[in-house]
């Protein structure tokens, strides 16, 4: 009896050992290349800009490039394997994701696998170790999504080629954070000199202008009202000229105040607060005189370089005290003694 064989082929499977799974090093390694570069950029971005003024176009410019960073991660995480087989970082360390019957894996699976590494980082990082008991070198996200990091041969010069563009990426990576920290260095020096400046000028200012705004006289009003009207801002002009209209009506006499001290509050290069004791003296009349103590708060804002008040906020009322003729008078000193008798005192 002749036995007859089968010409046609059988489909055999490769065994396990057959295949080589990505050791955990190489993993890191690739993770690292891939997450590192734009996590350093979106940091030192989203710092930079927390420490610009929001709206700003230096704001606008670090937001930009955070936003560029985050995209260009993600797209090397989730489409450019499906476009060119790997990540940056698995191309240099010769690795590719995988299903477990060796496929490449899609974009949908690669962004769920990148999901479910949360549960692999909420595990207390016991996720992220496992591929050093599995045999297979599985995460948890490789077990539930069935996926597996295989080492796959590549020629040298596509090796030497994807080293060059990771180094390109790493270069330019650390070329933007430097560039955003020198730019973001130059703001905060040019924000603590423009903040020193406005405390400097506001301390020598306030005062005066707070005097300016609150002293007139009976017979130079109308000025001294249109000088005080140019010291406020638009939106306190208003009461300010209401509050000129009822000293109008009421009679006007003299009335002057001068700063006896004064605190600044707070600052920036457009705002800033001051508290000031103020001393002063009403009435035309020098020999009924009316002294006059207050404390305020005035509140001012920059326009076009020059320092208004914003709001000023009486703390103290106003304290009228005597007048100069009723004010007592300082003993006078005692009369000298007599002189002693010549022949005596010796």
């Amino acid at each position: 009896m002749t036995a007859v064989l089968d010409d046609t082929p059988e489909t055999t499977t490769a065994p396990d050992d057959t295949v080589r799974f990505a050791s955990w090093p190489a993993r890191a390694a690739a993770l690292l290349l891939d997450v590192l570069p734009g996590v350093a950029v979106v940091a030192t971005m989203a710092l930079l800009a927390y420490t610009t003024p929001v709206g700003g176009w230096l704001w606008w410019v670090f937001m930009a490039v955070l936003a560029v960073a985050v995209l260009a991660t993600l797209v090397n995480r989730w489409l450019l394997p499906s476009v060119v087989g790997a990540t940056m970082g698995r191309s240099v360390m010769g690795i590719r994701v995988t299903t477990s019957d060796g496929d490449p894996a899609g974009s949908p699976r690669l962004i769920g696998r990148d999901v479910a590494h949360l549960l692999d980082t909420a595990a207390l990082f016991v996720g992220w170790l496992w591929p050093l008991g599995d045999k297979r070198h599985r995460t948890f996200a490789d077990l539930l999504l069935r996926t597996e990091v295989r080492v796959v041969d590549g020629t040298e010069s596509n090796g030497r080629d994807v080293r060059r563009v990771a180094g390109a990426v790493l270069l330019a990576a650390a070329v933007l954070c430097a560039a955003g920290g020198g730019l973001g260095y130059l703001q905060v020096y040019r924000q603590d000199r423009a903040v020193e400046q406005a405390r400097t000028q506001i301390a020598e200012q306030g005062p005066r202008i707070v005097e300016q705004l609150l002293s007139y006289g009976s017979q130079s009003v109308v000025g001294d009202f249109a000088r005080a009207q140019s010291l406020a801002t638009d939106a306190y002009r208003t009461q300010l000229v209401a509050q000129q209209q009822a000293v109008q009506k009421a009679g006007v006499t003299d009335n002057e105040y001068w700063a006896v001290s004064s605190a600044v509050l707070s600052v920036t290069p457009d705002r800033a607060a001051m508290l000031l004791a103020l001393q002063g003296q009403r009435g035309s009349d020098p020999a009924k005189l009316k002294f006059i103590t207050a404390t305020v708060r005035a509140d001012f804002e920059k326009h076009d370089g020059r320092w208004q008040v914003g709001v000023l906020t009486v703390l103290k009322k106003p304290l009228t005290g005597q007048s100069a003729a009723s004010a007592p008078q300082a003993p006078a000193p005692p009369p000298p003694a007599p002189a002693p008798p010549k022949g005596q005192g010796r």
